[in-house]
């Protein structure tokens, strides 16, 4: 079996699979799922961008009484 046809039946294993993707347990969610609308999709941009300010935000508050905690204390 050459390279060739060792890919075309990589090829068909990888088809299959996606085949098979829409009738098994992901294939209510698939067909539930739908395009979000603008503002719902805004929403969810203000959210996600929030939370990474405010996770971000945490993150720089820990590392600097860390770093600088230490100084302040004179250990």
């Amino acid at each position: 079996m050459d390279i060739v046809d060792k890919s075309w039946e990589v090829q068909k294993r990888i088809e299959e699979r996606v085949r098979l993707l829409g009738k098994g347990k992901y294939g209510r969610v698939l067909k539930m799922a739908r395009k979000p609308t603008k503002d719902e999709y805004s929403k969810t941009v203000m959210i996600t961008g929030l939370g990474l300010f405010l996770i971000g935000g945490l993150g720089f508050a820990i590392y600097i009484l860390v770093t600088r905690l230490p100084g302040w204390l004179g250990l």
